[in-house]
């Protein structure tokens, strides 16, 4: 069969959008946390470097993560957790099981 007459696949976008995760976010993805907080379920989210424009503080190494840099977004999974996102960088991300945020906020 030609390539013009065979059915379109959905595309993956339009997958995400009917998810509708918290925050109408198909792309999160639920994951442990940090030392110390390893009981408790973070929702977690990718940042292309081409949508990261402010700076933030990595709470795992207690850096900045500079605008057009590639990193995680995280927060707690519970009711309202989505007020206490965190930008992490991709590694301390990675290497939070190894040490624990370097931060803490109250």
């Amino acid at each position: 069969m030609p390539r013009r007459n065979q059915p379109r696949k959905p595309s993956r976008r339009s997958e995400a959008g009917a998810g509708g995760d918290l925050l109408g976010n198909g792309l999160a993805r639920e994951e442990s946390g940090p030392v110390g907080y390893a009981n408790e379920r973070y929702m977690v989210r990718q940042v292309p470097g081409a949508r990261a424009t402010k700076t933030y503080r990595c709470p795992g190494c207690d850096q900045d993560v500079r605008p057009g840099v590639a990193h995680v977004v995280a927060w707690p999974s519970d009711p309202g957790g989505a007020d206490d996102r965190r930008h992490w960088h991709t590694g301390c991300w990675a290497g939070r099981h190894t040490r624990g945020p370097a931060r803490r906020w109250s």
